[in-house]
């Protein structure tokens, strides 16, 4: 049986199954395509937007992108502040900052320009701006009462998938625990997804960015929470971005396959938005914390170990991805075919030339006592709830441990 072939038995087969309750609400529209950035000011000037506040950061002022977004808007008649200050991981203070440059503007729209970071910024300032308080205030889902600004997500990397979804990732300034602070109203009004502006990313940040999208689409494609729509999303994101990671790496200036990347990213930014994320995110953010490891390498290596560990439970569901991505080999039981996917996504951290292990990623050992202080931070990510199989410390200290070779 070919690869194809596979696939459609499998969708077949989804298709004669029950379908599980499910409530999808598509927020975002979508406007995709090579030269779609310079659409920009007249989208904006559609959403009734006068004053824009554009959050973006120092390296792609450097690029030009944010004199072209600036350049957009004033042809369409609105006026612009622009904030370029996010940093990697953006944190509470870098939120509080934000708001008070926009707030003397009396800002009516606000534009995400950049990865993730951008985005994330952009939406936590819109929590501040419209309803006040603090980021710590919007934990969980739903916390803000008023009316939020309509927001522009204009990604340039093709991995958080910030644009299709309305969660704010936000970190502790203190602590550096991240938070994820959702609400419908901060769900983008429009994400434009323009291909060209992928591919002024530096190789490491393709890379990195390239990972978390992939699993993204992995995770949210076995959740607890997953549904029909979700898998649609997830399945046909793993197909883009499997097929197209390899070539943006050989080939950095294949804007073909940059822009199966960037959907692949916005696809399974949506599937997020509709069942959630597991153990490997919850396992990723403290490494990120405690040694600062890049959220792509981390979530990248953890991943793998993941997918063996949710073998014995959601195993077929990853043979529904071996065959998507083409790399079934024989007739495996599903752990198998568990094995195979983790073994295939190792041999995508390699190409990448990424940390295969923790050890690898921060440079130093890891004691039994900082395995066990990762584990319990881990066993409180919210994430780590939706995992197929049922997580607590003792669970996340065995994957640490898997990972650390």
């Amino acid at each position: 049986m070919t690869a194809s072939s596979a696939s459609l038995n499998t969708a077949g087969e989804e298709l004669n199954s029950a379908l599980s309750p499910f409530d999808f609400q598509q927020r975002t529209r979508l406007i995709y395509g090579c030269g779609a950035f310079n659409q920009l000011g007249e989208l904006a000037r559609e959403l009734s937007g006068r004053r824009v506040l554009l959050v973006t950061d120092a390296g792609l002022k450097k690029v030009g992108h944010c004199d072209r977004a600036v350049a957009s808007l004033t042809a369409a008649g609105l006026q612009s502040v622009v904030f370029d200050e996010v940093t990697e991981n953006p944190t509470t203070a870098d939120v509080d900052r934000c708001v008070a440059f926009a707030k003397p503007a009396n800002v009516d729209l606000i534009v995400g320009l950049g990865g993730g970071s951008s985005m994330d910024c952009a939406k936590g300032a819109n929590f501040l701006l419209t309803n006040g308080g603090r980021m710590h205030d919007y934990r969980g889902v739903g916390k803000a009462t008023l009316p939020m600004l309509p927001m522009i997500a204009v990604p340039t990397t093709s991995g958080t998938g910030s644009e299709a979804q309305s969660f704010a990732v936000i970190a502790d300034s203190e602590t550096h625990m991240k938070m994820a602070c959702g609400d419908v109203k901060a769900a983008c009004r429009i994400a434009i997804l323009d291909p060209e502006l992928t591919v002024t990313m530096p190789r490491s940040v393709t890379t990195a960015t390239g990972i978390d999208a992939m699993t993204h689409a992995i995770e949210s494609y076995v959740t607890t929470k997953r549904n029909t729509v979700s898998k649609m999303f997830a399945r046909k994101a793993w197909g883009l971005l499997a097929e197209a990671f390899p070539v943006v790496i050989r080939e950095p200036a294949n804007v073909d396959a940059r822009g199966k990347m960037q959907l692949g990213a916005f696809l399974a930014g949506a599937a997020i938005e509709n069942s959630m994320l597991g153990a490997a995110h919850a396992a990723a953010n403290p490494l990120t914390a405690h040694f600062g490891t890049t959220h792509g390498v981390a979530v990248g290596l953890m991943m793998p170990n993941v997918i063996r560990w949710n073998g014995s439970s959601v195993g077929s569901l990853y043979q529904d991805l071996l065959s998507t991505a083409g790399w079934m080999h024989g007739n495996p039981t599903p752990e198998e075919a568990a094995g195979q996917l983790a073994a295939g996504l190792v041999e995508f951290l390699r190409l990448a030339e990424m940390p295969t292990s923790i050890t690898q990623a921060v440079g130093q050992p890891i004691t039994e006592e900082k395995l066990h202080g990762l584990a319990e931070e881990a066993d409180q990510q919210w994430t780590g709830t939706f995992n197929p199989r049922r997580m607590n410390a003792a669970a996340f200290v065995e994957l640490y441990r898997n990972a650390l070779r």
